[in-house]
């Protein structure tokens, strides 16, 4: 039997989890920005346009998220940073403009 092992280093697998830092109340709206790459702050914008738009009734998760999801241990490392950042774009050497 054969095992095959991926020589590249791949980041771990995303963790749905409350972090301890970066919380305004619990923490349901830092956990949701990390797990979909994107600012907090749009997360609790969004939130509550959608508990005006639905009278409230949205407000009713956020009890619920905040039991169901699990608080992220004090012992984990910090958030990485995007890996998925490209490098700025460098202009061509004066004499190195290539065809026209």
């Amino acid at each position: 039997m054969t095992t095959s092992q991926n020589p590249t280093a791949q980041a771990p697998y995303k963790q749905l989890r409350r972090p301890t830092t970066d919380r305004m109340i619990a923490g349901v709206a830092s956990g949701l920005g990390r797990y979909f790459d994107t600012d907090p702050t749009l997360v609790r914008v969004i939130f509550a346009v959608v508990t005006v738009l639905t009278g409230g009734l949205a407000a009713l998760t956020y009890p619920v998220i905040w039991f169901l999801m699990p608080e992220e241990p004090p012992t984990a490392p910090p958030w990485p940073a995007a890996a998925t950042t490209a490098p700025a774009p460098t202009m061509p050497a004066e004499g190195n403009r290539g065809p026209i």
